[in-house]
């Protein structure tokens, strides 16, 4: 009777399990048994497949093109029924004042549901849309009350800033800048301008005031915008997109408004 080859004694052999194979690992110090214990790395981002990035930064970009549109369509609406500004520069206070408040304040209660179910599609998709509308509500006031050469020149010179600073970002990621290092500083004058606008409540400076702020905030929203910009293409997944629209969205808007009160004074 012939002896089994080597080959068939090999494949009657059941394959170890894998913790056998860590075990086997800790008995045997040789390199080659450690490295094939060792769990294998995840994909960094570097190596993801760029379709995948790319398409993601489409999806953003095309929800904030909504997000724009709905308030340059409410914006121009508070413009053309004049009865809009009529009511918030001569309506009576008991009325304008608990309106205001509520629109203001409208934005902030919005947000929290939609940062609770920021991922859970498509309960994240409506409550995006219903907090971009009271946003557009704000901006509305704001831009039926002021002069339309002021709306119009802040609108341009936002834009500008926009695709500029969009295209410096893009070009300094390629070529492999790392902004988030940025975001301490950033926060620390959030938190500044902030406090310099609680502090101009009770002690206005008026017309200097409001320039120094406007000065700042560009300078600050600015850089929230390349920073954030820099999250899009290397830092947030891909079910993070409510995220990275509502960051860059809020950007866009407050350099607006710092715009508006600059080209207003």
């Amino acid at each position: 009777m012939s002896k089994p080859q080597d080959a068939d004694l090999e494949a009657a052999v059941p394959a170890a399990p894998a913790g056998a194979a860590a075990k086997v690992a800790e008995l045997d110090p040789t390199p080659a048994a450690a490295e094939d214990a060792k769990p294998k790395p995840k994909k960094v981002a570097e190596e993801e497949d760029p379709r995948l990035r790319w398409a993601f930064v489409r999806k953003v970009y095309a929800i904030l093109s909504l997000q724009f549109a709905l308030t340059a369509a409410m914006s121009s609406a508070a413009c053309l029924v004049r009865a809009v500004p009529r009511f918030f520069t001569s309506g009576p206070p008991a009325a304008v004042w608990p309106v205001f408040i509520v629109i203001l304040l409208s934005p902030l209660i919005a947000m929290i549901p939609m940062l609770r179910y920021r991922e859970k599609h498509p309960v994240n998709l409506v409550l995006l849309g219903v907090f971009t509308l009271c946003c557009s509500l704000s901006i509305a006031v704001s831009t039926s009350t002021s002069v339309g050469a002021v709306v119009l020149q802040s609108a341009i010179l936002t834009a500008a800033a926009v695709l500029g600073l969009t295209l410096f970002t893009f070009w300094a990621v390629k070529k492999g800048y790392d902004f988030t290092f940025m975001f301490p500083f950033l926060f620390t004058c959030v938190h500044v301008l902030l406090v310099y606008l609680i502090i101009q409540l009770f002690f206005p400076l008026e017309r200097v005031g409001i320039t120094i702020y406007g000065f700042l905030a560009t300078l600050v929203f600015s850089g929230f915008i390349v920073f954030d910009t820099h999250m899009l293409l290397k830092r947030h997944t891909y079910n993070e997109y409510v995220v990275a629209a509502i960051s860059l969205y809020l950007d866009v808007i407050n350099l607006f408004m710092a715009q508006m009160s600059l080209s207003f004074h």
